[in-house]
Formats: structure tokens, sequence, C-alpha cells
């Protein structure tokens, strides 16, 4: 394995968490400071100047350009399911964090959701390519 494999394999491993995390948070917070009933689009305006939304509107920015960059080296195949793991993390802070109710059948569809991630990410390392190898660089 090359030096540029290793580093965008390393690379891939540090932006996953972050990428997830940052996802998972940031509809937290937006979540968390929402008002309950918005009636006109300038009251959403207005939600966005709210300090929980507004956090939460910065970690969704930084979920988008960190996946913008993941997605740069590693493969759709496996950054979209692997960082999947996501919803989990949602669920679970919504159920911890915001007291809300999971149903049965929402836990079993997050448990699939796991077993997917355990498939598509513990089988076979993150395919990477380096950068001019990707689909349309010149042979």
């Amino acid at each position: 394995m090359s030096s540029e494999v290793a580093r965008l394999r390393l690379k891939t491993w540090v932006f996953v968490p972050v990428v997830v995390l940052a996802n998972a948070f940031g509809d937290f917070f937006m979540k968390r400071g929402m008002p309950r009933s918005l009636q006109t689009p300038f009251e959403y305006i207005g939600a966005l100047f709210q300090p929980w939304v507004a956090l939460g509107v910065v970690l969704l920015i930084v979920w988008q350009l960190s996946r913008m960059a993941l997605l740069s080296w590693a493969d759709l195949s496996y950054v979209v399911p692997v960082t999947a793991v996501g919803y989990v993390v949602v669920a679970l802070l919504g159920r911890i964090l915001l007291d809300e109710r999971i149903t049965t059948a929402r836990w079993a569809g997050i448990g699939l959701i796991v077993a997917g991630v355990a498939l598509v990410g513990g089988g076979t390392e993150p395919q990477t390519t380096a950068p001019g190898d990707g689909p349309g660089a010149a042979r």
C-alpha cells in the first residue's frame, strides 16, 4: 500500500466521525432551538437567530463541508452507508436528551441500519482514490 493510499485511508477514518457527529448534533441543536409553531417565512428566518438553531446551522455547515471533502477521495458506495450511522446517533440523542419515545418498530429499523453499516464498513477497507485517479481523470 502506497503512502498516499494510507494517508487517504487515515483521513477517511478521521472524517467519518466528524461527518456523523456534525450531522447528528446539528440536527439535535436545530430541534432543541426551534420554536413550537412558526407561521410565516419571516418567523423561520427569525428562528435562525436563536442560539441553539444558529449552533445547529453552523454544525450542519461543518457537516456538509466535511462530507464534501470525504466524498472527494473516498468511494460514494462506502461513504453514504457508513455515515448512515448518524441516524442511530440522532435516535439516541432524541431518546436520551429530548426524552422522545421511540417505538419498537423504529428500534428495529435502527438495528437494520446498524447491520447495514456493519456489512458495508466492516467487510473491506474503504477504497480511496488519489487526486486525479477518479472518474474522468486523464489516462
